[in-house]
């Protein structure tokens, strides 16, 4: 089975049941769904259309968080490399000489010498001097300004709230329809988490928050932020602005890096198959992007207007799904990361035998009965080469693990006795064929409940175990 998880981005124009069958069936985990683009009776109708497909598609949906942007320009500004022009979040208008922008503090945040940067860096403005009121920056390349677009000023950080209006609503949208993920953007740092999950904590809400790593404040703080989040999304598009693009390869590897040690999910997002937007096939510098993802111990990756808009959603998915087949295989183990073992936290301790057993003994699969995914999660960091097989309490569980590495999660109702889940749990995966009575598995099991968690470990046939 392929054991890196894809996600794909569905928008409100295409979004009819078939489609989002044919992306299901072609690979794909976890929908998508982008807020920037949809409004909430839109996004309603997305999500119900995906939960007719199948109860087992992970939704993750974002947020725009602390973002500026262009505002007011009523008429394209055009600019020629050299000129001056004012920049402000007091001004009311945006005309030849004055630009308007989102943020009222723009002005109080922004140092002299501060690179702006607009619409994904295709206009660059210096700032010259400023005043208490303005900016006065210096056009570094020719081109027009248009109302609405994205702002980033790399290595400065801003003073923005972390959740706007606009991302209120939207929380509140995912908590009443019950999704799964909420991809919160431009997280800077573990106050940026925190202030989501407050929202998620008044309404008692299990969703689990993904922090999107877009600026330097994020990768600087990424360890007090994976303390705090379900896991990470690498947006490299934002990043790639706010850094020089040469050490995003670096910088996502050492993400990925990271991550795996907290035993966090990570994705890696942003043009991976970008030509696919308007050809059938991609180029071989894109199979090679998404191979060292891969290599590199990515649980996920994710494409974006491919299947949002593109012309070739479904091979685009089908392309992730066959580049991943044919690199998993071929990981070396001397890349492996090394995975801290945290006193007193048995499971991890099970985990990590589990995996050096499997490495010598090749079992058919790894079995693990789970209430909240966390030991199938500690699994899943070690990237083991077998099949971990989840065996979940909840369908809440099942999509939750649509976003770890090499697990393939399922059902279970929950028995009482331990030692019934067990048999339970094998029983079943007999009788769906995935493991025969002969086959070796491995089985980690517990005590049932949040508070618990895996207890012991079996190693033996399947048919002795039920």
């Amino acid at each position: 089975m392929r054991q890196t998880k894809i996600i794909a981005s569905i928008s409100d124009s295409r979004c009819e049941v078939d489609f989002i069958r044919s992306l299901y069936n072609a690979g794909m985990n976890v929908a998508r769904i982008n807020t920037a683009h949809i409004t909430t009776e839109s996004g309603k109708k997305l999500i119900d259309n995906i939960r007719e497909v199948s109860e087992k598609i992970a939704i993750l949906i974002d947020t725009k968080g602390p973002e500026i942007r262009t505002k007011n320009v009523l008429q394209e500004i055009t600019v020629k490399q050299g000129e001056m022009i004012d920049v402000s979040g007091q001004f009311e208008n945006s005309d030849q000489k004055n630009l308007s922008v989102s943020y009222t503090g723009f002005v109080a945040d922004l140092p002299i010498g501060a690179q702006i940067l607009i619409d994904d860096g295709d206009i660059e403005l210096i700032v010259s001097e400023k005043t208490p009121t303005k900016l006065i920056c210096t056009v570094g390349n020719d081109g027009t300004i248009k109302n609405n677009k994205s702002i980033n000023v790399p290595s400065v950080s801003i003073q923005l709230p972390s959740i706007s209006e606009k991302d209120k609503k939207f929380i509140l949208f995912a908590i009443e329809n019950d999704l799964d993920f909420i991809a919160h953007s431009f997280v800077r740092n573990k106050k940026d988490i925190e202030a989501v999950q407050e929202i998620l904590d008044e309404h008692n809400s299990e969703i689990k928050i993904i922090a999107k790593i877009e600026n330097l404040d994020g990768v600087t703080n990424i360890d007090e932020i994976l303390k705090e989040a379900y896991g990470i999304m690498v947006a490299r598009g934002d990043l790639g602005i706010e850094l020089p693009a040469e050490k995003i390869p670096t910088i996502q590897r050492q993400l990925i890096r990271k991550s795996v040690k907290y035993k966090k999910p990570v994705i890696i997002a942003t043009q991976m198959l970008h030509s696919m937007i308007e050809h059938p096939r991609p180029t071989r510098a894109e199979v090679s992007d998404v191979a060292n993802a891969i290599f590199s111990r990515t649980d996920a990756i994710m494409l974006s207007g491919e299947t949002a808009y593109g012309k070739y959603p479904e091979e685009a998915v089908k392309t992730f799904d066959r580049i991943a087949k044919e690199v998993e295989p071929s990981k070396q183990k001397r890349n492996d990361i090394t995975i801290p073992l945290v006193q007193q936290e048995t499971p991890v301790y099970l985990a990590d035998l589990a995996i050096k057993a499997a490495n010598e003994l090749k079992p058919k699969a790894i079995v693990t009965s789970t209430t909240t995914g966390r030991t199938s999660r500690y699994l899943a960091a070690f990237r083991p080469d077998v099949p971990i097989i989840a065996m979940c309490h909840s369908m809440r569980t099942v999509r939750e693990m649509a976003l770890s590495y090499g697990v393939e999660p399922t059902f279970l109702e929950v028995k009482k006795n331990k030692f019934k889940i067990e048999k339970a749990a094998i029983d079943s995966l007999i009788a769906d064929g995935l493991i025969t009575e002969d086959d070796l598995i491995i089985y980690i099991g517990g005590r049932f409940g949040k508070d618990c968690g895996a207890t012991f470990i079996e190693i033996s046939t399947a048919g002795k175990l039920t």
